[in-house]
């Protein structure tokens, strides 16, 4: 790759980023560049077809949609994308783990031959230790969490407390012997977390909760950082 061509890489990146303009003298500054450089790079980008808008002295900021091709990723990129995918079809339920093939087999499908081997012989794996097997309804969760849907389920404590609740779904941690479930809990009027093991049973209500996914997120976010022993 060019000195070039890894600068209007890393100008796609610091775009990307950004959700509000951003100046060109601080752009320039980050890639080390003249204003000039800059403003020419900026109308190489526009003539690949990303849609960067803004003019000079007012900012600029890329359009959603603009997608980098998969060849442009670095050595360590694609190892990180050869990982991360090995690992969630180690350790996530079979829709996910195939997903996750699928995903890696269109990613090698479009990269040039010595890329593409570098991929099919990497040599980092994620394997199968001795993990939970996945719950029957973790399909179901995701796509509830996804789609911001509240969801109904009975619960069993560490002390063996059986319980049923509906909860507000937001997100999920896999980790390596357990998964957990964050959710706002309408019975406690307050943020919860579950041990998916525990969980006995679970079903989407397919009834939206009065909140979007990412304000919840944020909102726990803060309670956390208030509450760090929790």
């Amino acid at each position: 790759m060019t000195v070039r061509a890894a600068r209007l890489l890393h100008l796609l990146d610091e775009l990307r980023r950004r959700r509000t303009p951003v100046q060109g003298a601080k752009l320039a500054g980050l890639l080390g560049v003249s204003l000039r450089t800059l403003y020419r790079d900026i109308d190489a980008l526009r003539a690949q077809g990303a849609e960067v808008v803004g003019d000079p002295g007012v900012g600029y900021r890329l359009r959603p949609g603009f997608l980098l091709p998969p060849m442009t990723f670095s050595a360590e990129e694609l190892e990180a994308l050869v990982l991360g995918a090995r690992w969630v079809a180690s350790h996530a339920d079979p829709e996910l783990a195939a997903a996750a093939g699928r995903a890696l087999d269109r990613v090698t499908g479009v990269l040039p031959e010595p890329l593409r081997l570098q991929v099919e012989t990497s040599g980092l794996f994620a394997p199968e230790w001795s993990p939970a097997a996945p719950e029957p309804w973790l399909p179901v969760l995701r796509r509830a969490i996804r789609e911001g849907h509240a969801v109904r389920m009975r619960y069993r404590d560490g002390e063996g407390r059986a319980s049923e609740r509906v909860v507000w779904p937001f997100a999920m941690a896999f980790l390596a012997d357990m998964r957990l479930l964050a959710a706002w809990c309408e019975a406690r009027a307050d943020f919860r977390h579950f041990r998916a093991d525990r969980v006995q049973s679970l079903e989407d209500t397919g009834r939206r909760y009065p909140e979007h996914r990412h304000a919840l997120l944020r909102r726990w976010e803060r309670e956390r950082l208030r509450r760090p022993a929790a």
